[in-house]
């Protein structure tokens, strides 16, 4: 009689987890305090995203516009739509390696057209409930591409940096170098101190005041030297003519399956990097306030934000974390912070769209030079390399590949390593027992203790006692085979309690059915004892006598003929 209405539910309570926070927001009731404080928060937050949303658009390889594009339209949507009360998305330093790589390749609509399908594989993530998956890639993995993505994009920098005459600069990290030593005696020493400058008033402003707007105050106080001394060094103005005051009308771009076939692996790394930062960033969040973020209407909300943004002239965008820490510290209460954040953002460019012409790019390379130093997370790098060495591995593999190869080659490798790595470390889990033990991988003998001796004291003649312990899964059957090789003898029964194995996979059911059609060759019968209900699905065919419990199976084996 109540199956129906908790099925029921159950249905619903799946669908509440794609409920806009905003609107749980205003469910409890939204009061003018908790406005005020959205407001201030959400201001604060507009006037870092301004300069640092241009700054991760040229280092993309787009113009400035694109970046405060992205900060207005995504960062609204994200808002709006997402599962995190306090998430500030946007553009983020994570995707400018790809971005660059796919507009250097295929241009601004390739761009547009890859992330679109990036939108449709985050909205697809979500609706598959997926959001709690994507965010147990491991540590090491993580660290090292982000790692390999602050070096990156530092060294894209270089050449403002020193502010050096560049005919063509490489797309690759050591072909950078290249040029920049080839092109040193072009520096000038003005955009180093406008660069050094830039960095240091940043720091010392985040220590000394950080409450204050330092990447704004600091680029306006550049900007004005430069321009007051008239630094012959290059300028958003010169470089890109400026912004625009306004949003772009949108745009369908048109393309090929041939095309789609080719972006695929582009698209399928921005939604990789999306999903994943957008849910570092809201774990984040919750740790700093204590609240609980919906991971899976975070994931549909980021594609739908992406696909927005890029209909309206901007690029991939996720959460923010630093935005994020900033926009919990104002004090934000709810969503209609980041709402703000995303209006301020678009009326600084509509009012400040004259002056942005006069920012040096020497000065937002300074900016993202800041943003490459907490991206890099050195901490953390040297505690993964001073712990287990298949995390020290795994960690230089994925930061290596990063670099030198690709951001979506490192990805992969660096999850495929992690699962043969994490498949390894289970197999050495599983134990196995009937006087031999599994000891780092190799079959040992070992003596038994007094209760095991009194356990066999009670087994009947033949009959002979195989425990399992652990997942029992393809990386753990070889063990398990040796352990059976070591055993010898040909016992009348073979009881074999799985009483304790949580999990088979078919390898292990494969490694199964192996040992019972070799036992009986050699007559032996086996009594599968205790199998969970999980390993009996997989264990379905599998041709032997079960037991509930080891008494029954003992008892089953008693009465068999001798």
């Amino acid at each position: 009689m109540t199956t129906t209405p908790i099925h029921h539910s159950a249905r619903a309570g799946d669908w509440s987890l794609f409920v806009p926070k905003l609107v749980t927001v205003f469910q409890e009731g939204y009061s003018r305090a908790a406005f005020r404080s959205d407001l201030f928060a959400g201001l604060t937050v507009a006037i870092v995203a301004m300069p640092l949303s241009m700054a991760l658009a040229i280092a993309s390889g787009v113009g400035p516009e694109r970046g405060l594009f992205t900060a207005v339209v995504a960062g609204a949507l994200i808002s709006i739509l997402g599962g995190s009360r306090h998430q500030i998305g946007g553009p983020t330093g994570a995707f400018v390696v790809v971005v660059f790589n796919v507009v250097a390749r295929y241009g601004y609509d390739g761009l547009v057209v890859a992330t679109l399908m990036a939108g449709l594989m985050l909205i697809a993530a979500g609706l598959l409930r997926l959001g709690t998956f994507i965010k147990y890639i491991p540590y090491p993995v993580v660290t090292g591409f982000t790692s390999g993505i602050a070096l990156i994009i530092f060294s894209s920098q270089i050449g403002d940096l020193l502010g050096l005459t560049l005919a063509h600069v490489p797309g690759d990290v050591l072909g950078k170098w290249q040029s920049y030593f080839s092109a040193i005696g072009t520096f000038h020493w003005q955009a180093v101190a406008v660069a050094g400058g830039t960095i240091a008033g940043i720091v010392a402003m985040q220590r000394l005041a950080p409450r204050l707007p330092a990447f704004l105050m600091v680029i306006a106080f550049a900007s004005a030297i430069a321009f007051i001394l008239h630094f012959p060094i290059q300028t958003i103005g010169t470089r890109f003519g400026g912004i625009p005051n306004m949003l772009p009308a949108p745009h369908w771009p048109s393309f090929t399956f041939a095309e789609l076939r080719e972006l695929f692996p582009s698209a399928f790394t921005i939604f990789l990097l999306g999903g994943i930062e957008s849910l570092l960033s809201a774990v984040v969040a919750d740790g700093m306030t204590g609240r609980r973020h919906r991971s899976n209407g975070e994931l549909v909300a980021q594609g739908i934000a992406n696909m927005a943004s890029a209909c309206m002239g901007g690029i991939p965008a996720t959460g923010a974390i630093a935005r994020t820490a900033t926009n919990i510290r104002s004090g934000a209460k709810s969503p209609v912070a980041g709402v703000v954040h995303a209006l301020g953002v678009l009326v600084m460019m509509m009012v400040l769209a004259p002056l942005v012409s006069f920012i040096p790019l020497a000065a937002l390379g300074g900016v993202l030079v800041i943003v490459c130093w907490n991206m890099a997370e050195f901490e953390e790098f040297g505690s993964i390399l001073r712990g287990p060495r298949g995390d020290m591995i795994l960690l230089l593999v994925t930061f290596t590949l990063t670099i030198l190869v690709d951001l979506s080659i490192a990805i992969s490798v660096g999850v495929v390593l992690s699962s043969v790595l994490f498949m390894h470390r289970m197999a050495l889990a599983v134990e196995a027992e009937t006087g031999v033990s599994l000891i780092e991988g190799d079959a040992q003998e070992a003596e038994p203790d007094a209760a095991n001796a009194m356990e066999r004291a009670r087994l009947p003649k033949g009959v002979e006692v195989f425990s399992l312990s652990g997942p029992f899964f393809f990386g753990a059957a070889a063990h398990f085979e040796q352990v059976l090789a070591r055993t010898g003898g040909r016992p009348r029964v073979l009881i074999l309690r799985l009483d304790d194995v949580p999990l088979i996979d078919s390898t292990g059911a494969k490694i199964l059915k192996k040992f019972l059609v070799s036992a009986r060759a050699k007559g032996t019968t086996v009594i599968l004892c205790g199998v969970k209900p999980g390993p009996a699905e997989v264990l379905h065919d599998l041709d032997a006598p079960r037991a509930e419990t080891f008494e029954a199976a003992l008892a089953e084996a008693r009465a068999m003929p001798a």
